[in-house]
C-alpha cells in the first residue's frame, strides 16, 4: 500500500516557521527591540539571530518578502498565548445571561436566582435581570422595584448595574456588569480548588441545623414497661367498680 511522502519541512509549533523551517530566500528582519533592520538573505538573518542567542521567527508569512523577527521562540509563544487569553476574556465578557424574577418571588427561589447571577458574574459574563408583572401585579409596581433594589444590594460585591432599573411595558429590566477581578469578591460557592462543591458539601438550608438521623432498631422502652411512643399512655383509664 502506497503512503504519501512526508513534507520536506514540517511547520514548527503553532504552525509558525522558525530558523531553518523558513522557506523564503529573503526576509524583512525586525530586531529584538522592534527596530527595522531591513531585507536580508535568510542565511544572514539566521546567523544574526544565532549571534544574539535567540531565534528567527516568521511573524508575517504572507508579506512580500516575509517578515521575520529576531526573538526567543519560547517568549514569542508566551506572548501569543497571553494575547489569545485576553481576546477570549473579552469575548466571554460579551456574553449575556438572563435571570427572571417576579414581585412575589419566594425567598428560596430568590436565593437560587441570586446564586446563578453571582456564578455568571464571577465568570466575567453580564447578567440581565428581568422582573415581569402579571395580571393585577401592575397595580403595585413598587413591590417589583423593591425586589430589584434587594437584588442589586446582594449582588453588589460581584457586579454593578450599567443603568438604573426602568419599567418597559410589563417588565422591569436592569443590566449588571462584572466588577474587575481585583475588586470582585470571591464566589462563595467555589472552594479553594476552584470547583463547585458537591451536594454533600452544601450548607444546610437557613432555619437551623440539619435534622439528625433517626436511630435504627426498635424504639426505646418506656420506664413504665411500655414503648416510648405508646399512644395509650395519655389515656385516663378508670378501674371498673
Amino acid at each position: 500500500m502506497s503512503r504519501p511522502f512526508p513534507p520536506r519541512s514540517s511547520p514548527s509549533h503553532f504552525g509558525i516557521r522558525v530558523n531553518g523551517k523558513i522557506r523564503a530566500r529573503e526576509v524583512r528582519v525586525i530586531g529584538p527591540e522592534g527596530q527595522q533592520i531591513g531585507v536580508l538573505s535568510l542565511a544572514e538573518a539566521i546567523n544574526m539571530a544565532r549571534a544574539k542567542g535567540v531565534d528567527l521567527v516568521e511573524v508575517a508569512p504572507n508579506a512580500v518578502p516575509p517578515v521575520c523577527k529576531i526573538i526567543d521562540f519560547g517568549k514569542y509563544k508566551y506572548e501569543l498565548n497571553k494575547k489569545e487569553k485576553e481576546s477570549k476574556k473579552h469575548q466571554h465578557a460579551n456574553k449575556v445571561k438572563e435571570v427572571q424574577l417576579s414581585p412575589g418571588i419566594d425567598p428560596h427561589d430568590f436565593g437560587v436566582k441570586l446564586s446563578h447571577a453571582i456564578d455568571f458574574l464571577c465568570e466575567d459574563m453580564k447578567v440581565k435581570v428581568v422582573l415581569k408583572f402579571r395580571g393585577r401585579e401592575m397595580a403595585h409596581k413598587e413591590f417589583g422595584f423593591q425586589q430589584i433594589e434587594k437584588f442589586t444590594r446582594e449582588v453588589a460585591p460581584y457586579g454593578h448595574p450599567d443603568n438604573s432599573a426602568r419599567l418597559a411595558g410589563r417588565a422591569i429590566t436592569v443590566m449588571f456588569s462584572p466588577l474587575p477581578r481585583a475588586k470582585r469578591a470571591k464566589n462563595p460557592r467555589v472552594d479553594e480548588s476552584g470547583e463547585m462543591p458537591g451536594p454533600e458539601s452544601s450548607p444546610p438550608p437557613s432555619g437551623g441545623a440539619p435534622k439528625p438521623k433517626s436511630p435504627s432498631g426498635p424504639p426505646p422502652a418506656d420506664p413504665a414497661g411500655g414503648f416510648a411512643n405508646n399512644p395509650f399512655t395519655q389515656l385516663d383509664v378508670k378501674s371498673a367498680p
